[in-house]
């Protein structure tokens, strides 16, 4: 726990002094400018896609970029020849980045919207989105070394994360798009500002707590085939 503890303390350092938090600042103030600029009529129906994407955007990005900065820097390489464990260093980050990810949805949607809204579900689909966006984030980025090489298969991968706004606007829907392991945390973001029926809150929770763990294994194991094989194992 010392060691998870620790490695959060460095992560936060790390991404202040990149600027991460920054830059949260300045979407979150865009975005609740933009919300506000036609006014509140439909913000009740908008906001769900815009924190879903703001939220799959950063957390993503972020993470890949935590990543990609560690490899530059040497960092990661020396990190996994000591005593850290494979979830402890997927673990901060998640942490971390969660949270900046919750508090800057939060305040968009505070100052967009007010309080008039739903905070459990709110929270909860927020926290599984970011957890499994920054997971694929990871198993992806694993695999390369620089930003360039990252930026073409990572378009491909955040637009199959998107496919869940297909069926919100009214395109392709069906049964199919409650396999998509992010329709659950959007259907929790819908239920914090309109009525959804009890099943589909419960399946926003379930199904994508079920997601998570196949995910997890798949990005550990992208991260010991591409990163820990190099440097020894653990």
């Amino acid at each position: 726990m010392s060691r998870l503890v620790a490695t959060m303390g460095w992560d936060v350092r790390l991404q202040v002094r990149n600027g991460f938090y920054y830059a949260a600042g300045f979407v979150a103030l865009f975005m609740v400018l933009l919300l506000l600029w036609p006014g509140r009529e439909d913000l009740a129906w908008i906001l769900p896609v815009v924190v879903f994407s703001n939220l799959m955007i950063n957390t993503f990005y972020f993470f890949s970029g935590l990543v990609l900065l560690e490899k530059r820097e040497g960092t990661l390489e020396a990190q996994v020849v000591t005593p850290l464990r494979t979830w402890e260093y997927l673990g901060s980050k998640l942490v971390t980045l969660s949270a900046l990810a919750l508090a800057e949805n939060l305040a968009i949607t505070v100052f967009a919207y007010g309080f008039g809204f739903r905070i459990l579900p709110f929270v909860l689909g927020m926290m599984l989105a970011a957890v499994i966006c920054c997971l694929v984030g990871f198993a992806l980025v694993a695999r390369y070394d620089s930003i360039n090489e990252f930026l073409m298969p990572s378009f491909l991968v955040t637009a199959a994360l998107s496919v869940p706004l297909l069926p919100y606007f009214g395109f392709l829907e069906g049964w199919w798009h409650y396999l998509h392991p992010l329709m659950g945390p959007l259907v929790l973001l819908e239920a914090a500002f309109e009525s959804v029926p009890p099943w589909e809150q419960v399946y926003g929770v379930v199904y994508p707590l079920a997601c998570v763990v196949p995910i997890f294994l798949w990005s550990r194991r992208e991260f010991r085939r591409f990163i820990v094989s190099s440097e020894g194992t653990r």
